[in-house]
């Protein structure tokens, strides 16, 4: 892969005659005479970033290649597997929400500094890698993205070799060390960006932060899976802790320690983040029970037969304990085990009878209203806050 390859990165096209849904355009960093690639609309706009976070992960996959190949064995292959997870698919909504935040704070679109902090925006994704590899552990998801899960996958090629010992236990193993090596990772890529002294001084506790709230999420999340706690409040902590902090919140607030930005105007990203973080998360909680596995590369009702005490099944539980005993033991039973369609079926109709499904799009549009309204009360650049607006819109309006 060429150098001006790899240092593409996304700018805002900052031309006033351009309307705010036009704010995206490619150029080559440091190299004045290359033309613009204009990508003109926000529907390639994320297109373009996307290529960008791609490009410079591909390149930090072959920084390390040489001491990976060191080690021998079936190291390689392993970390192979991992590059394939990371590139393959995905949305890279985090750094597009630290690389927005930057601009917004007043950052800048090209330079030296620019393709810094977009290394450092990219190793987000390798924070995304860890958590989604540990998490389908976890929730021993067969599926990812339309492809199998990485302990699956491991314990398939552990099978079909006729190696020694427990295929299930071998693919886990394998699973847990190679998600570690994203999170280790992560930090290598960060701390290898290229950011300024201060910059790093700034970043380190968000980084922190934001890991240390990711890892306790999960821990909730396990904890309400085992049924230790089915209410509302406690599934909402789980969407704050386990999604919304490390998807929205903390990335703006990288973005914007990055740049510098003063208290007021973090506090507005973090307040944006929060709440776009939580509906996003909703959203999800309602298409992992009604969504097309098409649309979300994983079996249909994947939620609902993992176990996942989310704040859709909190709130029909709710009512449902309420006022149809019934329907709470129908919805208790079917949780977490191997349910055939019909048995999905019923629990999905009740969700819909207990009137779970419409509190849960209130929930959505009431977070999302209150997030654009701290938009527009803020300093964040108006260009950039178009995007966030758009960016936040795609996020929590995603079809089933």
């Amino acid at each position: 892969m060429s150098a001006r390859w790899w240092r593409r990165l996304l700018v805002w096209d900052r031309n006033p005659t351009h309307t705010h849904a036009e704010p995206w355009r490619i150029v080559l960093s440091g190299d004045s005479s290359s033309p613009v690639v204009d990508t003109a609309t926000t529907a390639t706009g994320p297109e373009a970033l996307r290529t960008a976070v791609d490009a410079t992960l591909t390149e930090f996959f072959a920084s390390r290649r040489a001491v990976v190949d060191t080690v021998g064995g079936g190291y390689p292959a392993a970390v192979a597997d991992l590059e394939a997870f990371v590139l393959r698919g995905g949305k890279r909504m985090r750094p597009a929400f630290a690389w927005t935040a930057w601009l917004g704070a007043g950052g800048e679109s090209t330079g030296e500094r620019a393709d810094a902090v977009l290394r450092a925006c990219s190793a987000l994704e390798l924070v995304q890698a860890c958590a989604l590899i540990h998490d389908d552990i976890i929730d021993s998801s067969s599926t990812r993205r339309g492809f199998p899960t990485v302990h699956v996958d491991f314990a398939g090629r552990h099978r079909d070799a006729g190696w020694s010992g427990s295929s299930e236990h071998f693919g886990e193993s394998a699973a847990i060390l190679v998600g570690d090596l994203a999170l280790c990772w992560a930090d290598d890529l960060l701390r290898e960006s290229g950011i300024d002294a201060d910059s790093a001084r700034r970043v380190q506790p968000v980084w922190s932060a934001m890991r240390t709230e990711v890892l306790g999420g999960q821990l909730l999340d396990i904890e309400a899976e085992a049924g230790i706690d089915e209410s509302v409040a406690a599934a909402m902590r789980v969407n704050r802790y386990k999604t919304a902090a490390y998807t929205v919140e903390r990335p703006l607030h990288l973005g914007a320690a990055l740049a510098d930005a003063d208290d007021e105007l973090i506090a507005a990203y973090r307040s944006f983040g929060a709440d776009i973080g939580i509906a996003f998360q909703l959203r999800d909680d309602l298409l992992g029970v009604f969504g097309d596995p098409e649309v979300t590369g994983k079996p249909s009702g994947d939620d609902i037969t993992e176990g996942k005490r989310t704040v859709l099944i909190a709130s029909a539980l709710h009512q449902a304990d309420l006022a149809r005993p019934d329907h709470a033991a129908t919805i208790r039973a079917g949780l977490g085990t191997d349910l055939d369609a019909a048995g999905v079926a019923e629990i999905r109709s009740i969700l819909v009878e207990l009137g779970a499904v419409d509190a849960v799009e209130r929930q959505i549009d009431e977070l999302g209203t209150r997030a654009l309204a701290t938009l527009d009360n803020s300093s964040i650049e108006p260009v950039a806050a178009a995007h966030l607006r758009a960016m936040a819109t795609a996020a929590i309006r995603r079809q089933y």
